[in-house]
């Protein structure tokens, strides 16, 4: 509980002012009567300090910023990692990708699994679906799903919260820098190309680059 004006018990406190500068150690009736005969409150900020260090503020006002400041931490401490993988993701980056989500779920913070779907492979979902529920029984042991599998657009997403830590056993093993937060690909510029290519391939019979890109990946 932050001490304020005469709640605060120390006979001696450090003092700073509203603007930050060093007031020095005096008694705390006599900082307190400085506060408050200019309008504002003394409050204890360091009570574990020799002497106690004490801040000439709004109380009110400071109580709300370090709400916010507290709610920001919070809320930067947990935000949403997100890790996207395609139909035909290789073993060894299907593995690094688990990897990273893992080290993610380790750290506390949620995580949006994103499955893209390119070209022809839109016909082809239940794949995708498959390719989920693998993901899903291989973080079991580190996470609960929030959100099953669902269609978004060309996409399925799954969003996975933590484990409690003691709880958390780890599968997947990264190798040095294989911890990179970044889009692993382009995914709007890239789909409405590959899009169009496979389109125009159906056209003529034969398979597009981009289309064919798609099959060997």
């Amino acid at each position: 509980m932050t001490r304020v004006n005469d709640r605060i018990r120390a006979p001696r406190v450090r003092v700073v002012s509203k603007s930050g500068e060093q007031l020095g150690v005096m008694d705390t009736r006599e900082a307190v009567q400085k506060a408050k005969a200019v309008g504002l409150d003394l409050v204890e900020v360091a009570s574990n300090a020799d002497p106690p260090v004490c801040r000439v503020v709004d109380y009110g006002k400071w109580k709300y910023e370090q709400s916010k400041l507290k709610k920001h931490k919070s809320k930067s401490a947990t935000r949403m990692k997100e890790v996207k993988f395609r139909v035909r993701t290789e073993e060894h980056d299907y593995n690094v990708k688990m990897g990273r989500a893992e080290t993610f779920l380790e750290g506390g913070h949620k995580v949006r699994m994103q499955l893209q779907f390119r070209g022809r492979e839109n016909a082809h979902r239940e794949i995708g679906f498959e390719v989920m529920e693998r993901i899903k029984g291989d973080l079991k042991d580190m996470a609960h799903v929030d959100q099953e599998p669902k269609l978004a657009g060309r996409a399925i997403v799954m969003v996975l919260s933590p484990l409690p830590k003691a709880q958390q056993h780890r599968k997947f093993v990264l190798e040095h820098g294989e911890l990179i937060e970044e889009d692993d690909f382009d995914d709007d510029d890239d789909l409405e190309h590959e899009d169009e290519g496979a389109e125009g391939a159906s056209d003529e019979g034969e398979p597009a680059a981009g289309a064919e890109k798609a099959e060997v990946e």
